[in-house]
């Protein structure tokens, strides 16, 4: 069976929001339109206490987008974003929900961050999202959203690692682009890992 994963696509990081993602309110209608062709539609949620470890506000005198290392692991920056409860930590309001079977939250434990929705970043702890799939009978996921650098990739990377037969679906996905090249060598890296690039075009004329 195939699903389709949506990624984080939350106020905050719809432009407007405290961490927009350039255009990132532009894959609304196509995720919409998507979602449809899917027997199974999931989403994840970044769903951060407000002392996470990842907001440069909780650490005096550091910038939003330095790095620093994080109970062992290397970690940007971010401004505060996606706090629980928190109006920017809700799905987007034009994202059509009625299909999303279960929404998943990540990045729950301050003390460290979960760009995939699969894992956190030191693959400590599972988001459950992974089993679920499993129990559902799901071989093949379609991954999209935002961002496409940072969460999507992760996303992606860590379905490809646990067995399904994983797409990255391009232009229902926008990215941060922190460096030029960020959002080409994250679709690069994908590719490499096994993932095949997609368009939403091909999509709905094929499934």
């Amino acid at each position: 069976m195939k699903a389709l994963i949506l990624v984080d696509i939350q106020t905050d990081f719809l432009p407007g929001g405290t961490l927009a993602v350039p255009d990132g309110d532009a894959i609304i209608p196509v995720v919409n339109a998507l979602q449809a062709k899917f027997p199974l539609v999931v989403a994840t949620q970044d769903w951060h206490p407000a002392n996470h470890g990842s907001f440069a506000v909780n650490h005096a005198g550091k910038n939003v987008f330095e790095q620093i290392v994080l109970k062992g692991l290397p970690q940007t920056l971010w401004p505060a974003h996606c706090a629980q409860g928190t109006p920017g930590a809700e799905l987007a309001t034009g994202l059509q929900q009625e299909r999303i079977a279960k929404i998943f939250p990540k990045g729950t434990d301050a003390g460290i961050d979960s760009y995939s929705g699969l894992f956190d970043n030191g693959h400590r702890k599972s988001t459950g999202l992974g089993e679920w799939l499993k129990e559902k009978g799901v071989t093949e996921v379609f991954v999209c959203g935002l961002a496409t650098d940072y969460c999507v990739k992760f996303t992606a990377l860590d379905a490809a690692q646990l067995g399904f037969t994983t797409h990255f679906i391009e232009d229902a996905s926008r990215g941060v682009n922190l460096q030029p090249d960020d959002v080409k060598n994250a679709v690069a890296e994908m590719n490499r890992a096994g993932i095949t690039t997609v368009q939403s075009a091909d999509l709905l004329t094929r499934l």
